[in-house]
């Protein structure tokens, strides 16, 4: 059966919202998120320099993927290592917050102000000025040409 578009349920993470850090490491999680993450989900280091976020089906996927690599190939441990190792499982307190540990604050260089920005399959999280210095969009025209080939 098809189901029409309009009643299709889709876990697609869309949005920004600007949070602040206390000075526990904790982070509000917006309520839109939460309620596709669930009470539990997990943070790792992400490109960019920034944190990325996965529920647990989609990181379950990832792992599957990472643990199938190669061991063999320098690259594909390297990659393995920059994902796991930075990995932790948060939990949502009941102000609907999480801690975000030290190592990955300092990684991704949030101290007070964050974004979380919802990428389609996950969330990034960002320093404020990370984030601003990032998304000028003054190439976006430019961008936006380069994937023709990809259908967009």
């Amino acid at each position: 059966m098809v189901v029409p578009e309009r009643q299709r349920v889709t876990n697609m993470f869309m949005g920004e919202y600007n949070h602040t850090v206390d000075a526990k490491g904790r982070l509000i999680v917006p309520s839109k998120f939460r309620e596709q993450l669930g009470d539990e989900f997990v943070v790792t280091k992400g490109f960019d320099s920034c944190l990325f976020v996965y529920g647990n089906p989609e990181w379950a996927e990832m792992e599957k993927k990472l643990t199938a690599l190669p061991v063999t190939n320098a690259s594909a441990r390297k990659l393995t290592r920059f994902f796991l190792a930075g990995a932790t499982t948060c939990e949502v307190d009941k102000q609907g917050r999480i801690l975000i540990p030290s190592v990955l604050r300092d990684y991704a260089g949030i101290e007070k102000e964050a974004v979380l920005v919802g990428t389609g399959s996950h969330l990034e999280i960002w320093s404020k000025e990370r984030w601003l210095a990032i998304n000028s969009y003054d190439d976006i025209e430019d961008i936006a040409e380069s994937m023709e080939g990809f259908g967009i």
